[in-house]
């Protein structure tokens, strides 16, 4: 490498050791893209989950946007279970789906 080339070259500010830094890496803190995405530590009641928001915005279109960060559903049995957005979104799906069978477990369109 050049003078010429070092003299042009871009600097960034970067840690050279992230654990000689008193105040905690923000990729240690294990945040989502998303504050609402986040899981208490303690448990939380189904009611308490229920009115927790992930994402209230503006879109791009200026539609107001807002997802819960948990989809509260009710079993057959009558037990209500809240399902987090991210984490059992396979789950979600599979609700989503059982709402569109009919008795025969024929898929209904509409």
């Amino acid at each position: 490498m050049t003078k010429n080339d070092q003299d042009n070259q871009i600097h960034q500010p970067v840690d050279k050791d992230s654990h000689s830094r008193e105040e905690q890496n923000i990729k240690d803190k294990s945040l989502t893209a998303n504050p609402g995405d986040r899981i208490a530590d303690e448990p939380q009641s189904v009611e308490e989950k229920a009115q927790q928001v992930a994402v209230d915005i503006l879109d791009i279109t200026g539609e107001h946007v807002t997802v819960p960060t948990y989809f509260v559903v009710e079993n057959p049995d009558g037990e209500k279970k809240a399902l987090h957005h991210v984490k059992d979104a396979e789950e979600i799906s599979d609700v989503i789906r059982q709402a569109r069978m009919d008795e025969e477990g024929n898929r209904i369109w509409w």
